[in-house]
């Protein structure tokens, strides 16, 4: 039998390492300074770009694809190259791939605070960005199937399984969501409106949460926790009947992300169905990670990565069983909108994405610098730090959303809402939005703990850049045996089970997504939905590179707490026709807004975006006083007309042609009758395009007497 000499890439895994920890300390910081801002405005700083409509989606693009996804790529690297005894495939195209990733990153770090954004939750780079980090994730994955390809061990490992789902998903879902049509070289539209856009949206955000957060950190599961524990994986064929059923049925689950909405009906209900479904290949997951500890908790009690790592998968089990109760329509109707969703989506990052990639860092560094770890106490006090962090951050955001929930529904004994003004909730919860905050402190200051022993641990050591192996060539007589377990046999075949894999996450978006984008009768449209004006599309331009949809939704349900509160009509799917993108929201921070057109005169919506607590005293809304002093930029109004007429929105050429003067004519008669009101303000500026989007918002129908449930 041959034996062949090579080194494993350690340089390549030091530097994600090292990525993963700088960018998490960013990321940490944004989303500590975001929840302050929930309870104090004045941490808004008065500045454009650290408002909290344009830092929050920098903290959630930090945390994900910064922090988490350095984090993948480094227990990646390091696990598959062990895997595969081999080094992997290209080491320019791992050095391609490193420094393409930091690119992207410092991208969303310029692009996101100027409000360059494109709205959509955890998609909301720009165009050219998307384009970047759809060619670094082919880098990636030809890095990475090249080494599978390469390898010298017959069968692939569970692990491996996992990153070629993730791999080949995650590509399926950036592309597809990713589809839009660009105005100029930072703004496009996307390629579909209203409840098309909506599906789609949460079917690659679901999944985006499926795929990246999730079946990666499972693979690493299986190659990191078996070998901190000393013990081999409690199950192989569990492991199976979790991987394969766990990305059929996950792909499906993404609509229970809008019951109550104006989709289709049909496609509420497999959401739904789905989503229970996805508790059997999730907790089996759980179930063979835990019990691969079993007959190790002694180890357990002294070892603190194998406590993160517990901690982490329990965390991912109680994930996993809550997703799919929120899902249940009678939860959902109570759950969404509220910090409750917070509060289960941060028990999964800050749980089970947190912990296991600091046990991972804690696992790797010391092996690839030749040393051991230099505080063995300091990792203990990492340990309790997160863990209290991750208590004092979700207890408060589950408090937080019973209370909004229930508030929100809540009727006096002579039928009237019993709450009936949206600030009075607010206030109730801010201190739990403060308790919240000091979870966040605690976590991040076990964070800075970790990176002191680190840097500590490299210090006293030296980077084994090279580290030298040695395997047996891999013989193709010896590939496929008589009487081989058929999975077996699939495990030494990468590209067939690549090609299995795809069909099976293809199936469920192909089912949801085609009958809502091409069958027209699925979006009844309404007569009286007339497109915007150019002046209320500039405005809603504005809304969207504020952020306002992180805080505002615009989707009234079918509950007479909401008709009622909000005064008028629940949301119908032909009002949204001409959305590109939707902006239905996700969290009401503030109130909903899908019927605010009309409601305030002109002069009110002034002196609300001047300084809220003017209008709204106790207001947590950051003030815009910039709107007021900027002029609107008004040069890109014809090619705005242009590309949403290529979308399907019915703007005339003479419309397009006389844009400006449209645009102009508005704006001056707005501004006139704010000056009846004692208020001067020029018809240039900014917040006059942004008061004409609002004030149309949702007045496009009129309440009719229907009964809501």
């Amino acid at each position: 039998m041959q034996i062949e000499k090579f080194n494993y890439d350690n340089k390549i895994v030091r530097n994600f390492a090292i990525a993963s920890m700088v960018f998490g300390v960013v990321g940490m910081l944004v989303g500590l300074l975001a929840a302050i801002q929930l309870y104090a405005p004045a941490a808004n700083l008065g500045n454009q770009f650290t408002s909290f409509g344009r830092i929050r989606p920098l903290h959630t693009n930090a945390i994900i694809f910064a922090f988490v996804g350095n984090a993948i790529f480094m227990g990646v690297y390091y696990s598959l190259q062990r895997l595969c005894k081999a080094r992997m495939f290209s080491d320019l195209l791992s050095t391609i791939h490193f420094w393409g990733w930091q690119l992207i990153i410092v991208c969303a770090a310029i692009t996101l605070p100027l409000g360059i954004t494109s709205s959509k939750e955890y998609a909301e780079l720009e165009w050219p960005i998307d384009i970047l980090i759809a060619l670094i994730w082919v880098v990636f994955g030809a890095n990475m199937i090249g080494t599978i390809i390469k390898r010298r061990e017959k069968q692939m490992y569970v692990a491996i399984w996992f990153y070629l789902a993730t791999f080949v998903t995650v590509a399926v879902l950036h592309i597809v969501n990713s589809m839009e049509l660009p105005v100029s070289f930072l703004k496009s539209y996307s390629a579909y409106a209203g409840v098309q856009d909506a599906l789609v949206q949460w079917w690659y955000g679901h999944n985006a949460v499926a795929f990246f957060l999730t079946t990666p950190f499972l693979g690493m599961m299986y190659y990191f926790l078996p070998k901190a524990a000393g013990r081999p994986v409690y199950s192989y064929k569990l492991s199976i009947l979790h991987f394969w059923s766990l990305i059929f049925l996950y792909i499906w689950a993404g609509p229970h992300h809008l019951l109550y909405s104006s989709l289709p009906d049909w496609a509420q209900s497999l959401g739904v169905a789905f989503s229970i479904m996805l508790i059997a290949p999730s907790w089996g997951g759980m179930i063979n990670g835990l019990l691969t500890l079993r007959g190790a908790w002694d180890k357990v009690r002294d070892e603190p990565i194998l406590k993160m790592f517990a901690v982490g998968v329990t965390a991912y089990g109680m994930a996993t069983f809550e997703g799919p109760m929120l899902a249940l329509k009678n939860v959902n109707a109570i759950a969404h909108f509220t910090d409750w969703i917070v509060g289960h989506v941060h028990v999964g990052a800050l749980g089970w994405n947190g912990l296991l990639t600091f046990a991972m860092i804690y696992w790797i560094i010391p092996r690839i610098f030749n040393t051991t770890i230099y505080s063995k106490k300091l990792m203990n006090v990492h340990f309790w730090l997160a863990t209290l962090g991750i208590l004092f951050y979700a207890i408060p955001m589950y408090w937080s959303g019973f209370t909004q929930g229930l508030m929100w529904k809540e009727f006096s004994p002579d039928g009237t809402l019993q709450y009936p003004e949206f600030l009075k909730i607010t206030v109730q919860i801010l201190p739990l939005h403060m308790l919240r905050s000091f979870g966040g402190l605690l976590y991040f200051s076990g964070f800075l703990t970790l990176i002191y022993n680190v840097v500590k641990t490299m210090g006293q050591g030296k980077l084994v850049a090279n580290e030298p192996a040695e395997a047996p060539a891999l013989e193709k007589s010896t590939m496929f045996q008589k009487g081989d377990f058929w999975h077996a046999v699939l495990e030494k075949k990468p590209v067939t089970f690549t090609i299995l894999a795809i069909a099976m996450i293809i199936v469920g978006g192909a089912v949801e997504l085609i009958p809502t984008l091409t069958i027209k009768s699925n979006i009844p449209t309404i007569s009286s939905v007339k497109p915007y004006s150019p002046l209320e599309l500039q405005g809603r331009d504005l809304y969207i590179r504020e952020g306002c949809n992180a805080c505002h939704t615009q989707w009234v349900r079918p509950f007479r707490s909401e008709t009622e509160r909000y005064q008028g009509e629940y949301s119908k799917a032909g009002e949204f026709v001409y959305d590109h993108p939707f902006l239905w929201g996700s969290k009401r921070t503030g109130p909903d807004l899908m019927r605010v057109g009309g409601k305030y005169p002109d002069g009110w919506h002034y002196n609300h975006m001047l300084n809220p607590r003017n209008v709204s005293p106790g207001s947590i809304m950051p003030a815009y006083q910039w709107l007021i002093s900027q002029t609107l930029d008004i040069s890109m109004t014809e090619a705005k007309l242009k590309t949403m007429q290529k979308l399907g929105v019915p703007y005339t050429n003479e419309e397009i042609a006389n844009g400006n003067v449209s645009l102009k004519a508005q704006a001056e008669k707005i501004a006139s009758g704010m000056q009846k009101e004692g208020i001067a303000v020029e018809s240039d500026k900014e917040i006059i395009a942004l008061i004409a989007y609002l004030q149309r918002i949702g007045t496009d129908i009129k309440k009719q007497n229907t009964v809501s449930n």
